[in-house]
């Protein structure tokens, strides 16, 4: 990261100036002050010693001190839900909660301070802190064993992380995919689909091969038309001898996966709007998932409306590159 910072810096005649940082930081931590944080865990499938327990500020600084030509100070640490909070507030007042849906899900919401226990600043005059819940993780201790099926405890076992991350596998970029694939899998298997051939069975056999992209690309066609889904089965060599119930079967599974998704995305959503109890909320999304698929937002908004307090108007609202900017406009109210 340091590499690019300087590799950015040359590029745009940067050097010779002292510049603030904002530093999106997208994993658990606990955050003693606005730039020092010790990672708690790693997710999204990451693995590297060393950095666990540590504080991510410090090793940035460090990384960024081995090249003595550029002069950027760590200000600001966050966590990419934070920054796409900010990002969203700096223009909509009312925003109050940001969502990240893409490769995994978290989400940041503002709280009153004196339900914090756990706050380690100084009070003061502030009413209000930012709680990064790292919702990814719920789920952890089994609470919610009653959604998941089969499929999912195959994800969740072949996961570099079993047993973690639990809400995370049920509705992010990283695993809806690998979900869908062992579900079309058994389906091939059962001759549900491909009439059983062995060629397709063996190709949905191997790891990885079927992407959320997939999913998002095949639920973009228009009801009756098959464009999109016959250019990605093409490409997974799956097209062959394809008849109008394999594509139906597919389309249905990838909107069954996505779906659930989207709800227990909108659960989460609404549960925090619950217990924040602000008249007007605006919710600030991020993510791949969220972004690209074609039917996301629409389902989360009715699933949301459903089980959201009436009294609560919300609205959903896309803050693009939400956690860079941010994190931008961290740096820049730092002192």
């Amino acid at each position: 990261m340091a590499d690019k910072l300087r590799e950015f810096m040359i590029d745009h005649e940067l050097l010779g100036q002292r510049y603030k940082l904002g530093f999106t930081f997208s994993f658990p931590t606990i955050q003693h002050s606005i730039k020092s944080a010790d990672l708690a865990n790693w997710t999204k499938g990451y693995v590297c010693a060393g950095v666990e327990g540590k504080d991510v500020g410090k090793f940035m600084t460090q990384a960024i001190a081995r090249h003595t030509d550029i002069d950027i100070d760590v200000c600001a640490i966050l966590n990419d839900t934070t920054g796409c909070l900010l990002a969203c507030a700096y223009k909509r007042p009312d925003c109050a909660l940001g969502v990240i849906i893409g490769t995994g899900t978290n989400a940041s919401y503002v709280e009153d301070i004196h339900n914090v226990g756990l706050y380690e600043g100084n009070q003061g005059k502030h009413k209000e802190v930012v709680i990064n819940t790292e919702w990814g993780a719920l789920g952890n201790t089994g609470s919610l064993d009653f959604v998941r099926t089969s499929f999912d405890l195959q994800v969740d076992k072949n996961s570099k992380n079993p047993g973690k991350q639990v809400y995370e596998k049920l509705i992010s970029g990283m695993y809806l995919g690998e979900l869908t694939r062992y579900i079309l899998l058994e389906a091939a298997q059962n001759k549900i689909l491909f009439d059983g051939d062995n060629k397709k069975t063996e190709i949905l056999e191997t790891r990885d091969v079927f992407l959320t992209a997939h999913i998002s690309s095949i639920e973009a066609d228009e009801q009756g038309d098959t464009e999109n889904i016959t250019q990605v089965l093409e490409e997974l060599n799956l097209a062959e001898n394809i008849t109008d119930l394999d594509l139906q079967v597919i389309r249905y599974i990838c909107e069954c996966v996505s779906t659930r998704a989207a709800v227990l995305a909108a659960a989460g959503v609404a549960g925090l709007l619950n217990k924040m109890q602000k008249r007007r909320v605006t919710v600030g999304m991020d993510g791949s998932l969220y972004k690209f698929h074609p039917h996301f937002h629409n389902r989360m908004v009715s699933k949301i409306t459903n089980l959201v307090d009436s009294s609560i108007q919300f609205q959903m609202v896309l803050s693009e590159d939400g956690s860079g900017r941010g994190a931008g406009l961290a740096a820049a109210v730092c002192r």
